[in-house]
C-alpha cells in the first residue's frame, strides 16, 4: 500500500487543498522591529464596541473609520448580512449512542468562524474517538499567519486520541502499519466544506505520529491508556516538539519544508475539550476560552467558566513566567502587557522565536533553502532575549463532571470574548435555546413614563424570534452588532461587516465559536450512578 493511501486511509485527507505560503502582509513595514509583530499575536486594535481595547483616544477610531480622501459605503442589505454571518457555519446532530456501547454525552453542537485576518488565522476541530469513548472540540487562534493553526487543529485531535488508546489498540496499528493493512480509523471528523488539510503533508504527520505511538508502545507504563487529563496535557506538549523538530531537519520536498518552517516560527493559542463518560476535560493554552452554561432550578442561567486566559490579565501567569527566569529580568520579560513587548498570550503552540535559542534560530533560517522573505519570516530576536525558553504550551487541564443542570458549553477565540462577557454569551445562547428573552426587572421609579414606554418598546423588539438558527451564528452577530445600550444595531453590524479587509483587523478579530449541546438523558444517568 502506498504511503500516501495509508496516510489517507488513516488521517481521513481530503477536502481543499490549502496553499502552504502565507499571504503577503499589507502592512509590513520595513523596519525590522515593525517586523517583529509578524510573530506576534495581532495587535487588538479597536473593538466594536467604539475606541480601542489598547486604551488610545476613541477620537483615533473615529478618525480611521472616515479617512480623508476616501468615501466608504458600508451599506450592506439584510440577505447580505446573513450571508457574510453564514458562510461558515455548521450543525451537526450526534448519534444517540457513541458506538461503544454506551450513550453519547453529546446531543449536537453548532460552529462558525467569522474572519477579520485574510486569509482567517482561527480554525477549529470536531470529531469522535473511534477507538476510545468520547468527542474532541478544538478552537485555535493563530498568530503570524495560519499555518500553525492549520498544522495543530489537523494533529491534536490524533496524538490526544492516540495517548488514550489501549495498548493493545495500539498495538492493532502497528501491525496494520507493518504489514500494509488498511489502518483502523482513529477519528470521525465533522468537517465544514470551507475546513482545509495540508494534503501534501499528510505522509509526514502519518510518520510522525507512528513514531508517537511506537513510544508509547514501548513505555511499561501506559496499559489501558492515558486518562483523559494526561492524554490533553502530553498531547500539547509532544506535539509541539514534533512542530519544532520538523523545522529543524531535512524534509522530502520544499513545500512540505515551507510548510513545516511556516508552522513552526507562527503560533497558535489552542482550546479543546474532551466530552466523554467522564464528563467535560479542558486543556487550555493561551486566551481561547471556555465556558459552561448552566441552568439552575430556578430557571436562572449562570456561566461557569472552565479556563483563565494566560496573558498578562492573569497575575498568577505573570507570576509563573517570572518564576522561570532571573530576577534582573522581571522588568523586561513582560513589557506593556506582551512577552518581550511583543507576544500577547503566554502559553502557545510554535513562536520558536521565544524558544529556541539564538544560535539555533540562525542556524535553521540561514542554511535551509527555503525562501525566507517570500514565507514572511524574517531573523528577528525579541529585544532582551537573554534566558530562552520564554513560552511554552503547556496546558491548564480542567476537569468538570457533568450535572443535569449543565446545558452546554461555549468554546470560543478571543474574537469573542474581546466583545462579550461569558454571562453576557451564556445568556445569548440561553435566549437562542429556550426562545425566552432573559429580562432584568425594572422598578417605575427609576424611569418617567416616556422612558418607560421607550424601554419597553425596545424590549419587544429585542424579543422576537431569533435571525439565525445557529447559536454561534447569534453570538457573532450579537458580538459585533451590539451598541452600548446592549441593542441589536443592524447600522453598526453592517459597518463592521462591510470593513475592507486591510481596515477590518483594526476593528475586530477573527471569529470561532463553537457551541456543544449537552446530552439530558446522558447527564440525569451519569448524576444517578455518582
Amino acid at each position: 500500500m502506498s504511503g500516501y493511501l495509508r496516510s489517507a486511509l488513516l488521517l481521513g485527507t481530503r477536502g481543499t487543498r490549502l496553499s502552504s505560503s502565507f499571504a503577503a502582509n499589507q502592512h509590513v513595514l520595513p523596519d525590522v522591529v515593525c517586523r517583529a509583530l509578524l510573530f506576534s499575536s495581532p495587535a487588538r486594535g479597536f473593538s466594536s464596541r467604539g475606541g480601542r481595547s489598547d486604551g488610545s483616544p476613541e477620537q483615533e477610531g473615529e478618525n480611521r473609520l472616515h479617512p480623508p480622501r476616501h468615501e466608504m459605503d458600508f451599506q450592506m442589505s439584510r440577505l447580505q448580512i446573513n450571508a457574510v454571518l453564514r458562510a461558515n457555519e455548521q450543525s451537526v446532530r450526534v448519534p444517540e449512542f457513541d458506538g461503544r456501547g454506551g450513550p453519547s454525552p453529546v446531543l449536537r453542537f453548532e460552529s462558525n468562524q467569522l474572519p477579520a485576518n485574510t486569509p482567517l488565522e482561527d480554525r477549529r476541530s470536531s470529531a469522535s474517538s473511534l477507538q476510545t469513548r468520547g468527542m474532541l472540540f478544538g478552537v485555535f487562534d493563530g498568530h503570524g499567519g495560519h499555518a500553525c493553526a492549520q498544522a495543530v487543529s489537523e494533529r491534536l485531535p490524533y496524538y490526544i486520541s492516540v495517548a488514550m488508546m489501549a495498548e493493545s489498540v495500539l498495538e492493532d496499528l502497528e501491525a496494520a502499519m507493518e504489514t500494509a493493512r488498511p489502518v483502523p480509523p482513529i477519528l470521525q471528523w465533522y468537517k465544514h466544506h470551507n475546513d482545509y488539510n495540508y494534503r501534501e503533508s499528510a505522509a509526514l504527520y502519518v510518520d510522525h505520529l507512528r513514531v508517537y505511538w511506537q513510544e508509547l508502545l514501548a513505555s511499561e507504563e501506559h496499559g489501558d491508556g492515558m486518562r483523559p487529563a494526561d492524554a490533553l496535557s502530553y498531547a500539547f506538549q509532544r506535539l509541539d516538539t514534533d512542530l519544532s523538530l520538523e523545522a529543524q531537519v531535512p524534509l522530502a520536498n520544499d513545500l512540505m519544508r515551507n510548510t513545516a518552517i511556516q508552522a513552526a516560527f507562527a503560533g497558535c493559542t489552542a482550546c479543546v475539550a474532551h466530552v466523554g463518560p467522564e464528563g467535560v476535560h479542558v486543556a487550555n493554552a493561551g486566551d481561547c476560552r471556555a465556558v459552561l452554561g448552566v441552568q439552575e432550578a430556578d430557571g436562572s442561567w449562570g456561566s461557569l467558566p472552565l479556563t483563565r486566559d494566560h496573558n498578562a490579565a492573569n497575575v498568577a501567569e505573570m507570576e509563573r513566567v517570572w518564576r522561570q527566569h532571573p530576577a534582573s529580568e522581571r522588568q523586561t520579560v513582560i513589557v506593556d502587557d506582551r512577552l518581550l513587548g511583543v507576544l500577547m498570550p503566554l502559553r502557545a503552540f510554535g513562536d520558536v522565536r521565544f524558544k529556541w535559542s539564538r544560535e539555533l534560530q540562525q542556524s535553521v533560517l540561514e542554511n535551509g533553502d527555503s525562501d525566507l522573505e517570500a514565507l514572511n519570516i524574517y531573523q528577528y530576536a525579541p529585544p532582551n532575549y537573554l534566558t530562552p525558553p520564554y513560552l511554552e504550551v503547556t496546558p491548564e487541564v480542567t476537569h468538570h463532571r457533568l450535572r443535569p443542570q449543565d446545558r452546554f458549553l461555549i468554546l470560543a477565540s478571543d474574537g469573542l470574548w474581546d466583545e462579550m462577557s461569558n454571562d453576557e454569551a451564556v445568556k445569548l445562547v440561553a435566549e437562542h435555546l429556550t426562545g425566552v428573552h432573559l429580562q432584568a426587572p425594572v422598578s417605575a421609579r427609576q424611569l418617567n413614563l416616556g422612558q418607560m414606554h421607550q424601554l419597553l418598546l425596545r424590549r419587544r423588539a429585542r424579543a422576537t424570534p431569533a435571525l439565525d438558527l445557529n447559536a454561534a451564528t447569534h453570538l457573532i452577530r450579537h458580538a459585533l452588532g451590539t451598541n452600548e445600550y446592549g441593542e441589536m444595531d443592524q447600522e453598526r453590524l453592517a459597518t463592521m461587516l462591510a470593513l475592507p479587509s486591510d481596515l477590518a483587523r483594526m476593528y475586530r478579530d477573527d471569529i470561532t465559536v463553537t457551541v456543544i449541546y449537552f446530552n439530558p438523558n446522558f447527564n440525569k444517568n451519569n448524576n444517578k450512578e455518582h
